[in-house]
């Protein structure tokens, strides 16, 4: 593959242009070090982006790595490591399923959290999404990716000294990111175009490599486009229905339409959540322009389709009136010569609210062969809510939608440091292996010094990045004395410290620790037990609650009466998360019980030896037991009495915290090392750590929906 760097490396190290712009880089330990070696200052400004380094980087300094011969040994390792992952031949894949080697998997999302170099995500959905892109290239699955290409990205979140949550976009400096323009067989750009309320909209496509997957991101930011139209793809989660909708038709008509153009011809088309679900109708009109009748191209686009869907409560699923539907898909309707009426009952619904209405999820539920939502609870849930769409299935236990429980890409998550003790005491390719859960009972065999020691460095690597961070912006004038005190910079490396950090709607109950202030107060500031909270994330730019959320635990961290124990950090990202997850000491998720579908930071915390605090709710429901973390409350339903369920699981909280973790983890040995709190440890990684894997996940896709779809 050819970059815009190719030229400027010297030939010794030709092909380091071609690694910086595959996001593999980002998840093998190797090449993360090659880069390092390059300049470890400017690998650290940069936040590890190694194309904007290779354009810094003068041809001096790449001509001494040339000549370096310890970089180059390192460099020859790491190409054949590439050369060998791109090789599908050597997945799981290929070797277990060699007659399917030529279908292909077409994976739509509307958002892909891959690295902080490319600030296209939100949060959990786009995360999973860019996780399962990375395993499912580790795993050798013919697999290509549709999403957007936001220039502005999600927002970066600033809290000024108010604590009132502001929101600044910053343009994506294209040059500086691993992107390129996608081209044809014949290297002609790409480009799509999509019929929107009577013209065309005009997309730029962007080719992303991750790992051995495709991905292709769509741009309207184009000079054929209207001013309007441009700013269609600008920002991730920006404006209102109308908008939503045109992003939705792109994503769904146009997607298809720019696979077809790159030579795709797929057998599987997977809907990660019903933003992109218009494929479907993109895919009827060609069978139908083939020849087939409307029944028949149902039925045909039925065998191959696969949705999953992510949201338990049915606010949070996009729908339309019918006279928006009408005004964009008239014509549609028409060429299919069916009447208006049964083209609305394609994803007709009653909202209790907003009347009836076209629903995204209840026209894939319809239409798509295939369903299941992303954790046994959360599928459970699922059955429950949209039974009413199957009117012939009596038994919600019937009802078509199955679950497969998320996972996290073990590679990209997992520290470094408890990383070499697998390889050194669990298995030395325990990487290969990591989804074999018998395998991880090796973790016991880790001497508790030497886990409780990668831990505190963990833990130490945290404080000094919160440190370092709010200095920076002290220095650059960005914050004042006060919001640098409330960015943890009276944060103590010796005191149990609990992290919360996920986005800020208000189901997930941030600020239920602070529900009885006096009890929580005896805890933080104990003077030979204290316990510290740090906190993370975004509220949506139009979720004043949610910033209220935000704005309150500010007010906790700068006020005096907390001792320095209550710190929140702002624009919460990968980066940071990475950080957080491996350096708390507990993980604490307090949703309100059954509306987390999955989550997956618990997973995260798990994989690094971070026990959890959580709300018996999504993933928590089948990772629980009573040695790797804590619940909180349990499965009683209080309907609407939510002041009663917040007292009852925050009292819950609080004697955990007073009976169990604080107790045990500063239950120290004569050798300094809390036995006891590092058998939960090891409990945490070893009882979770294959489950709750992005591979155990893909391999449940494959041969669950996939190979049915093939």
């Amino acid at each position: 593959m050819s970059t815009p760097l190719d030229s400027k490396m010297p030939k010794k190290i030709g092909r380091i242009g071609e690694l910086a712009y595959n996001l593999w880089w980002s998840w093998n330990a190797d090449a993360r070090q090659l880069f390092r070696q390059l300049d470890k200052i400017l690998w650290r400004d940069t936040r590890h982006n190694p194309v904007q380094m290779l354009v810094e980087l003068s041809a001096a300094q790449l001509e001494k790595a040339a000549n370096d011969a310890s970089f180059c040994q390192l460099y020859d390792t790491v190409m054949q490591q590439m050369d060998e992952m791109l090789d599908i031949k050597n997945g799981w894949f290929y070797k277990n399923y060699p007659q399917h080697i030529d279908d292909q998997i077409a994976y739509f999302s509307f958002e892909f959290g891959l690295h902080n170099t490319l600030p296209i995500y939100s949060g959990g959905l786009g995360i999973l999404s860019g996780d399962h892109t990375k395993e499912s290239g580790d795993l050798g699955l013919p697999l290509v990716g549709i999403g957007f290409m936001y220039p502005q990205g999600y927002f970066r979140q600033v809290l000024p000294s108010h604590g009132w949550q502001e929101a600044q976009y910053i343009p994506l400096d294209f040059d500086k990111a691993p992107i390129l323009p996608a081209t044809d067989s014949d290297g002609n750009e790409v480009r799509a175009k999509v019929f929107i309320d009577g013209h065309h909209v005009h997309a730029k496509v962007w080719h992303v490599r991750v790992g051995l997957t495709d991905l292709y991101l769509m741009d309207t930011d184009v000079d054929d486009n209207q001013p309007w139209e441009r700013d269609l793809s600008a920002r991730l989660y920006y404006g209102g229905h109308d908008m939503r909708l045109k992003q939705e038709m792109l994503l769904g008509l146009g997607g298809v339409q720019v696979l077809r153009k790159l030579g795709y011809d797929p057998t599987v088309w997977h809907m990660n959540e019903g933003h992109s679900a218009f494929l479907l109708i993109e895919l009827l009109r060609e069978k139908m322009r083939g020849g087939m009748s409307f029944a028949d191209a149902k039925e045909e686009v039925r065998k191959h389709t696969v949705f999953t869907t992510h949201t338990p409560v049915p606010a949070g699923h996009d729908a339309f009136p019918f006279h928006m539907m009408e005004k964009y898909f008239g014509a549609i309707w028409e060429e299919f010569g069916i009447s208006r009426e049964a083209f609305m009952e394609l994803g007709a619904n009653d909202d209790k609210h907003e009347g009836r209405n076209f629903n995204m999820t209840v026209l894939p539920l319809n239409m798509a062969g295939q369903a299941n939502g992303v954790s046994k609870l959360h599928g459970a849930v699922s059955r429950d809510m949209w039974q009413h769409v199957y009117p012939n299935i009596s038994s919600v236990d019937d009802v078509p939608i199955g679950h497969v429980t998320n996972g996290i890409h073990v590679p990209t998550w997992v520290a470094r440091e408890l990383g070499d003790l697998f390889t050194k005491y669990v298995a030395p390719d325990w990487l290969e292996r990591h989804d074999e859960p018998e395998m991880w009972q090796k973790v016991n065999d880790i001497p508790d010094g030497e886990l409780w020691e990668a831990h505190l460095e963990l833990k130490r690597k945290l404080m000094t990045y919160l440190r370092t961070r709010e200095r920076g912006k002290w220095m650059n004038g960005l914050h004042d004395a006060n919001q640098v005190m409330t960015g943890g910079m009276l944060f103590d490396p010796e005191a149990l410290t609990i992290g919360f950090a996920r986005r800020f709607a208000t189901y997930k109950r941030a600020n239920l620790i602070f529900r009885d202030l006096d009890r929580l107060k005896a805890m933080l500031l104990n003077a030979q037990r204290p316990v510290q909270l740090l906190f993370a994330g975004k509220a949506h730019p139009a979720d004043d609650p949610g910033k209220h959320f935000i704005q309150e635990i500010y007010n906790f961290s700068k006020a005096n009466h907390m001792g320095g124990r209550v710190a929140i950090i702002e624009d919460y990202e990968m980066h940071l998360a990475r950080f957080m997850k491996q350096g708390v000491d507990v993980w604490l998720n307090t949703p309100r019980r059954p509306r987390e579908a999955s989550g997956t930071s618990g997973m995260k915390a798990s994989l690094n030896g971070v026990p959890n605090l959580s709300i018996l709710d999504g993933w928590w429901v089948e990772g629980y037991n009573e040695k790797n973390g804590w619940v909180i409350g349990d499965d009683t339903e209080y309907g609407d009495d939510l002041g009663a369920q917040d007292w009852a699981d925050a009292t819950s909280m609080y004697n955990h915290m007073e009976s169990s973790i604080i107790p045990t983890y500063y239950d120290r040995g004569a050798d300094g090392i809390p036995h006891g709190w590092v058998k939960i440890m090891k409990e945490a990684i070893s009882s979770n750590a294959a489950e709750f894997s992005m591979r155990r996940m893909i391999k449940n896709y494959t041969e669950q929906l996939y190979l049915n779809a093939m």
